[in-house]
C-alpha cells in the first residue's frame, strides 16, 4: 500500500528588499505580490514519521499527497493541499497581503499526512524546530520572509564608508534579525540594498565583517536588551482617502488618528464625483474622519466603524 504523503511546511513569515532572494532559501519563492510555495523531493533526503518519530528515506514510500503546514495555518495538515506540477514537484501560490500579521511565519511540508520533509541545517532559511513548550526537537522548521530584497523595492538602506569590509548584513524586526539572508552591495561610498517592506516600523542594525552596529545616520534609536540600541525605520506607503458627492461643500478636511485629529491640517481637493486626497501611513489600524464645511462625520462609503475611548465613532482605514 502506497504510502499517503502530507507535506507540512512550516513556514516563517516575515514586511526592506534587493536584487533577488539568495539561492540556498528553500520551500518558497515571491513572485509579484504574491509567494509560491515550493516542494521538490529532490530537495530532502529524510522524512520524519509523525507517529513514531523514525527517520525514514525517501525511497521508502511513494508520494500521495503533499500539504503545506505552518504558523499560518494552525500547522493544519489538510488544509492547504499542494498543486501537483510534476511527480518531484508541488507548489501553492498565495498573496503575500494573506501574511501581514507577523514578519515571518514558520512552516514545512508534510507528505501522506504523516511524513515531514526534513530541510539541511545548512540551508539558509531554516530555524531550530521547539515543541509548544519551547523544547528543541533536534530537527529544523523552514522560514519565509515577507521582507525580501527588490531593486523595485519601497526603502533603500545605505551605510556610508567601511571601503574595506568584507561583508555587511542588514539585519531587523523584519526577518527576525538573521545575520545572513540580506548582504548589502558596495558601492563607491559604502553599501547599499533595497527591500519591499510592508508598511509598519522596524528596528534594525548592520553587521560589518561579524560586528554589529546601529545605523550612524539615523538618529531614531531604540534601546536594546543588550544595553545597546537599534536602529529604528517607519515604513510608510500612499493610501488615498476618498468621500464620494459633497461637491457643494465649500472646504473638506481628512483628520485621524494619524494627524493627532488635526482640523486643518489634511485639506482635500474637489474632483469631479467628490473629494479626495492621498497621504503616506505606516501599517496598521487608523481612525479617521471627514470635516464637511465645519461638520464632522464618519466616511459614508466606510462600513468599518470602532468607538474610540471617548464615546465617538470613527471610520477605520486598515493598512498592510
Amino acid at each position: 500500500m502506497k504510502l499517503k504523503w502530507l507535506a507540512i511546511l512550516l513556514f516563517n513569515l516575515a514586511g526592506c528588499v534587493l536584487l533577488a532572494q539568495p539561492k540556498n532559501v528553500l520551500g518558497y519563492r515571491i513572485e509579484g505580490d504574491s509567494v509560491v510555495f515550493t516542494f521538490n523531493a529532490a530537495d530532502y533526503s529524510k522524512y520524519t514519521d509523525e507517529s513514531n518519530g523514525e527517520r525514514v528515506d525517501f525511497d521508502d514510500f511513494n508520494i500521495e499527497e503533499v500539504a503545506l503546514s505552518g504558523d499560518f495555518n494552525m500547522w493544519s495538515r489538510d488544509k492547504w493541499i499542494m498543486k501537483k506540477v510534476n511527480d518531484n514537484i508541488y507548489e501553492l501560490r498565495k498573496k503575500l497581503t494573506d501574511f501581514t500579521d507577523q514578519f515571518s511565519w514558520e512552516f514545512k511540508f508534510v507528505i501522506n499526512g504523516t511524513y515531514w520533509a526534513e530541510p539541511y541545517k545548512e540551508t539558509s532559511n531554516t530555524t531550530p524546530a521547539v515543541d509548544e513548550n519551547g523544547q528543541n526537537l533536534h530537527v529544523y522548521n523552514l522560514r519565509v520572509y515577507t521582507a525580501r530584497a527588490s531593486e523595485d523595492g519601497n526603502t533603500t538602506f545605505k551605510l556610508k564608508g567601511f571601503p574595506n569590509a568584507k561583508e555587511v548584513v542588514l539585519t531587523g524586526s523584519f526577518n527576525r534579525w538573521d545575520e545572513h539572508l540580506f548582504k548589502m552591495h558596495q558601492t563607491d561610498d559604502g553599501w547599499i540594498i533595497t527591500l519591499q517592506i510592508n508598511p509598519g516600523e522596524y528596528e534594525y542594525k548592520f553587521i560589518v565583517d561579524g560586528n554589529w552596529m546601529e545605523d550612524p545616520n539615523n538618529p531614531a534609536k531604540r534601546i536594546n536588551e543588550y544595553g545597546g540600541y537599534n536602529s529604528i525605520i517607519n515604513v510608510k506607503i500612499p493610501v488615498v482617502f476618498k468621500l464620494h458627492g459633497y461637491q457643494d461643500a465649500n472646504k473638506v478636511v481628512l483628520s485621524g488618528s494619524f494627524n493627532g485629529w488635526n482640523e486643518k491640517e489634511l485639506k482635500m481637493t474637489k474632483v469631479d464625483d467628490g473629494w479626495e486626497i492621498a497621504i503616506l501611513l505606516s501599517g496598521g489600524k487608523h481612525h479617521y474622519k471627514y470635516i464637511v464645511d465645519n461638520e464632522w462625520m464618519v466616511d459614508p462609503d466606510n462600513t468599518v466603524k470602532e468607538f474610540d475611548g471617548h464615546g465617538n465613532i470613527n471610520s477605520v482605514k486598515m493598512v498592510k
